[in-house]
């Protein structure tokens, strides 16, 4: 009988690690979050600080039960939910079901499920972030509280089918407001000169060039003025500035751009995209998907510049490190890459 319990939220993340971890660890499934509000108006008790109550989902009651059956078979529990709001907000509803010490259990994360990872992760476990669990039962609470309530009064008051919630409805009043203007935007034309030069290089080759003047001209009248003026000018290449082009690389994705991508070379919807990366992720191919950083950890540069040397010599190699512009991005998280950059398939 194994000594430990690991759980996750998702099956096939649990028989990835599994396979990694040996005989002294079993994992099981949360199947994502076990509890959540009550389906009442009294969910949220607004008159005593907005304290949520929650309840076991009934499609979740067999999942709750297996796992207090498990915690009773084994010496120590592990929870290894994901590094984000809502993992740590189902670490700490097991713990709250299941009867768990939450100063006593051992709360481990990893960014990419490999072995060296998560061996890392066994070594160095830590305590629930109650900071991460609160944030996360903010965003609950006004998700039910604003979404919840305002969806309900646009079904009976406009039409059915219609939705609001904390996010969408402050975007749509920004792209009402960005669209109105649009609307009520008065151009102003104008007219710039383009000019074409049929010349020849200096190896006598017929060669076109393009002008633009820089000033702008009002009226088209202005504009012909100016073209007559030029109709007997004399035009000359005063320099010749030679410049090498470069082409700088792309920063390694975040979610968003993982996101834009799909959406352009592929046609992906976002929700496709999440689950196919979701899926990569859970079987170990790539590093967690939700992220805004583009850093890369120090390991996987390594690993980068030794197969791009291996395959195409030293020349080519020239690690970048790149760091976030956001000034709320978490550098401690590893932009979305693949955890073995060595496998071609």
């Amino acid at each position: 009988m194994p000594k430990n319990l690991l759980i996750v939220e998702s099956p096939a993340k649990a028989k990835t690690i599994e396979k990694l971890l040996g005989k002294d660890f079993t994992v099981k499934s949360s199947f994502g979050h076990v509890r959540d509000l009550e389906k009442s108006e009294g969910a949220v008790d607004v008159e005593n600080n907005f304290k949520p109550r929650y309840v076991v989902s009934p499609e979740k009651k067999k999942v709750v039960k297996e796992l207090k059956d498990w915690v009773k078979k084994v010496d120590e529990v592990w929870l290894a939910t994901d590094e984000d709001r809502e993992g740590e907000a189902i670490s700490w509803h097991l713990c709250q079901v299941l009867g768990l010490d939450e100063g006593n259990t051992k709360r481990i994360v990893f960014r990419e499920i490999t072995k060296p990872a998560i061996q890392n992760a066994v070594q160095n476990p830590r305590k629930l972030d109650v900071n991460l669990v609160n944030a996360q039962q903010a965003r609950r609470v006004l998700d039910r509280l604003v979404g919840y309530e305002l969806s309900g009064i646009l079904w009976r008051k406009i039409k059915g089918k219609l939705s609001a919630g904390r996010v969408q409805s402050v975007a749509v009043k920004l792209i009402v407001e960005r669209e109105r203007e649009i609307i009520n935007f008065e151009p102003s034309p104008f007219f710039r000169i383009y000019a074409i030069f049929d010349v020849k290089n200096e190896q006598g080759k017929a060669v076109q060039l393009k002008a633009e003047s820089p000033a702008r001209y009002d009226t088209e009248k202005d504009a012909q003025a100016f073209l007559e003026s030029c109709r007997d000018a004399v035009f000359r290449i005063d320099d010749i500035d030679v410049k090498p082009l470069k082409r700088r690389p792309t920063a390694p994705f975040t979610t968003s751009t993982l996101q834009q991508e799909a959406s352009r070379k592929l046609g992906f919807s976002v929700q496709r995209t999440m689950s196919v990366a979701q899926r990569l992720y859970e079987a170990g191919h790539i590093t967690y998907m939700r992220t805004d950083s583009t850093a890369l950890s120090e390991t996987a540069l390594a690993s980068i510049a030794q197969e791009i040397e291996a395959s195409f010599g030293k020349n080519y190699v020239k690690t970048r490190r790149y760091k976030s512009k956001s000034a709320g991005a978490q550098e401690a998280h590893e932009a979305i890459r693949p955890t073995y950059i060595e496998r071609q398939s």
